[in-house]
C-alpha cells in the first residue's frame, strides 16, 4: 500500500472499525507523515486510532510538563522516535564519545520512567537506523570512538534495557533498513529540507510494524499455521515421485524447503501450532515425516494431521473446530493458487499468503509479512503442540462413551486455584492478551500491570490450572475481583482458554469465586459482560450460572443464595 492511500484513509469514517485506541507520537524530527501513515494503516486493520502528533522536537516539553497535551490525553500507546541523524549531530559535539550510547539510553529511560509515573500506557520505542560516516572506514567496527560502533551498541543496549520494562516494546525500523537498504528507506533531500528521516515510500511499512505490535498487545495474533505438503514442505509429489525422489535436503531445490521447514519448526517451538491439510492418502502423506532422513519437521511437531481427498476449506474448518481457535488466528500455506483462492473465498477470515512461484523465495517472503508478531512469551508456549495433541486424544476418547458426563468423569480432572504469583505473571499477562472468546470484559494487561494488581489490597486475584489423565493444560483461566462498598465483590476480569470449554471448568471457577467471596466476608458478587465482536459465547453466562440481571449486561448474586454446580473436577489441595 502506498502512503497516499494511507493518507486518504485518515479522512474516512471509522464506523466500520471494531477497535478504538489512542496513540501519542513524540519525536526529535518531523513526524506528521508518520502519524498519517500509522492512522491510515490502522484503518485498514479496522482500528480507529486517535493520534496526537506532538510538535517538532518537543519530547522534553511534552514529557516534563505536567500540564502538557500528552498528559491531558493519557494515550493507550506512547511512541518515541529519536532519529539517528539527530543523534549523529549530538555525537559530533560530544566530548565523551566512547560513552555516547549509554548516555542516550539514560535519556530514553528517563522518558519512560517519567511517563510511567504519570499515566498507564504502553511505550513503543523506535530503534535506530545505522549511519556510517566512514571516518574510520572499516576500523570503525573496532573503536568505541566511532559513531558506527556507538549506534550499533545503542541498539543492543536498547534491547537489553527493554527487558527490564514490561510495558516497553521496540519497533524495529533498523530491520527495514536491512531489508530495503539505505536508498529504500530515506531521501536525504527530504531530511535536509523538512527534517524527515524516512521516505514516504517506506512509511507504510513502518506503520505496519507499529500496528502489528499494537494488535498483538490487544490480543490479535496468529496462533496456528496449516500446511499443505507437496511443493510446499518439499519439492515434488510424494504420491507420484516416492520418498527417495522428493526434493528436500540436498536434492534439487531441497535446501530451500529444508530452511522453510526449519523456520516453521522455530515457530512451533515458540508456541505456534502446526497442522497439516493435504489432498493425499494419509499413510502416504505421513511417510516423509516418519522415514525421510532429511525432514526437519516430524510427526511430534504436528498438532493435527488431516490428509484425504475432501476440499481443503472443509478440512480446515474441521481443524479449526477441533483446535477450538478463531479462524482469524490461522495462516494457511499452500503453493497452489487454486487451493489458496478456494480457501480465501470460502473462509474470508483466514490469512492465506500468495506464496511466490519460486520455492527459494518462500522464506524471505513470509518473513517480510511479519504474521507472527507477539507481545509476550513464556516457557509454557513450548508445550502448546503437546497440549493440542493431548486434546485430540480426549476428543477420540469421548466417542467411546454413551454419555458426556461419563466421559468427563473418566478424564480424572484436577484443578488448582491460587492467587497471582511471580512465577506466573508472564503467563497470566499473555492469557489476557490472547483470549478473545471466553472473555467477559476483554481487558488486556501487561506483565507489569499484572504484578501491580497482585500487590494492591483492593483486589483479590486467582489463576486456575487444569490437568487430566491425558496431560496438563497448564494455566487456563484468570480472575480479578475488585473489592467494593457494601460487602460487594465485582468480577472485573474473568477469561478462560477455549481449550477447556465444556469440561465443567467455568462452573468450577464460579464456585471458587463465590467461595472466595464468602471466605473474605463479602455478601454479594457482581458480574458484567462487555460485548465484543468475538465474545458472544459468554453473553448469557451469568444468567446460566444463577445470577440475575439488574441492568443490561450487569448481573449479581447473593453469596448465601448461590447454589454450587456439579462438576467432575477435583480441587487440588494446598501442599502443607
Amino acid at each position: 500500500m502506498k502512503f497516499a492511500e494511507l493518507e486518504k484513509n485518515c479522512k474516512k469514517s471509522t464506523d466500520t472499525c471494531t477497535d478504538f485506541y489512542s496513540l501519542a507520537i513524540l519525536g526529535n524530527c518531523a513526524t506528521q507523515h508518520l502519524a498519517k501513515a500509522i492512522k491510515g494503516y490502522a484503518y485498514e486493520e479496522k482500528i480507529a486510532l486517535h493520534v496526537f502528533d506532538a510538535d517538532y522536537n518537543q519530547i522534553d516539553a511534552q514529557v516534563m510538563d505536567n500540564n502538557s497535551e500528552l498528559y491531558q490525553m493519557t494515550p493507550d500507546f506512547t511512541l518515541f522516535w529519536l532519529c539517528t541523524e539527530k543523534l549523529y549531530e549530538a555525537f559530533c559535539q560530544s566530548t565523551n564519545r566512547s560513552d555516547f550510547a549509554n548516555q542516550i539510553i539514560m535519556y530514553l529511560e528517563g522518558y519512560w520512567n517519567r511517563v510511567n509515573q504519570q499515566y498507564k500506557t504502553t511505550i513503543l520505542q523506535f530503534n535506530f537506523t545505522q549511519i556510517d560516516d566512514r571516518i574510520f572506514g572499516n576500523y570503525g567496527n573496532k573503536t568505541q570512538d566511532s559513531f558506527l560502533f556507538q549506534i550499533r551498541k545503542l541498539n543492543y543496549l536498547l534491547m537489553e534495557k527493554c527487558t527490564q520494562y514490561k510495558n516497553v516494546f521496540i519497533i524495529d525500523i533498523e530491520y527495514l533498513q536491512q531489508i530495503y537498504g539505505e536508498d529504500g528507506i530515506k531521501e536525504n533531500k527530504m531530511y535536509y529540507i523538512a527534517k524527515m528521516p524516512l521516505s514516504t515510500k517506506i512509511l507504510p511499512e513502518v506503520a505496519k510494524q507499529t500496528i502489528d505490535v499494537i494488535k498483538a498487545m490487544k490480543g490479535k495474533m496468529k496462533k496456528c499455521v496449516i500446511l499443505d505438503l507437496d511443493n510446499t514442505l518439499w519439492g515434488g509429489v510424494i504420491g507420484d515421485d516416492g520418498l527417495e525422489n522428493i526434493q528436500i535436503g540436498e536434492l534439487g531445490l531441497g535446501h530451500a524447503f529444508s530452511e522453510f521447514q526449519m523456520w516453521l519448526k522455530e515457530l512451533q517451538k515458540r508456541g505456534i501450532i502446526l497442522a497439516v491439510c493435504s489432498k493425499n492418502e494419509e499413510v502416504v502423506a505421513k511417510e516423509p515425516f516418519l522415514h525421510h532422513p532429511e525432514m526437519v519437521l516430524h510427526m511430534e511437531d504436528i498438532a493435527m494431521f488431516v490428509a484425504n481427498w475432501e476440499d481443503k476449506a472443509s478440512n480446515i474448518k474441521k481443524i479449526q473446530d477441533t483446535l477450538n481457535i478463531g479462524m482469524d488466528s490461522i495462516v494457511f500455506f499452500d503453493d497452489n493458487p487454486f487451493e489458496r483462492n478456494l480457501v480465501k473465498s470460502m473462509i474470508p477470515d483466514i490469512t492465506v499468503p500468495d506464496l511466490p512461484e519460486d520455492p527459494s523465495q518462500y522464506l524471505e517472503y513470509v518473513k517480510l509479512l511479519n504474521l507472527f508478531e507477539t507481545a509476550a512469551y513464556s516457557e509454557t508456549d513450548k508445550n502448546r503442540t503437546k497440549q493440542y495433541q493431548e486434546e485430540i486424544g480426549r476428543v477420540n476418547l469421548q466417542k467411546q462413551f454413551s454419555s458426556y458426563s461419563e466421559y468427563l468423569e473418566s478424564l480424572e480432572m484436577v484443578a488448582e486455584a491460587k492467587p497471582f504469583d511471580k512465577f506466573h505473571f508472564s503467563r497470566i499477562a499473555q492469557l489476557t492478551q490472547r483470549s478473545n472468546q471466553f472473555n467477559l470484559r476483554t481487558v488486556r494487561y501487561t506483565e507489569q500491570e499484572i504484578e501491580q494488581l497482585a500487590k494492591e489490597k483492593e483486589h483479590l486475584t486467582l489463576y486456575f490450572t487444569l490437568k487430566d489423565k491425558f496431560g496438563d493444560y497448564g494455566l487456563i483461566s484468570v480472575v480479578v475481583l475488585d473489592k467494593q462498598p457494601e460487602n460487594t465483590l465485582f468480577i472485573s476480569e474473568w477469561l478462560m482458554s477455549c481449550r477447556v470449554l465444556k469440561r465443567g471448568m467455568e462452573e468450577f471457577i464460579l464456585d471458587e469465586i463465590i467461595r472466595t467471596a464468602e471466605e473474605n466476608g463479602f455478601k454479594k458478587v457482581i458480574g458484567e459482560y462487555i460485548r465484543t465482536p468475538k465474545n458472544n459465547m459468554v453473553s448469557e453466562l451469568y444468567k446460566k450460572m444463577g445470577f440475575h440481571e439488574v441492568e443490561k449486561d450487569r448481573y449479581e448474586v447473593n453469596v448465601t443464595e448461590y447454589e454450587k454446580h456439579k462438576t467432575y473436577i477435583q480441587k487440588q489441595e494446598k501442599k502443607s
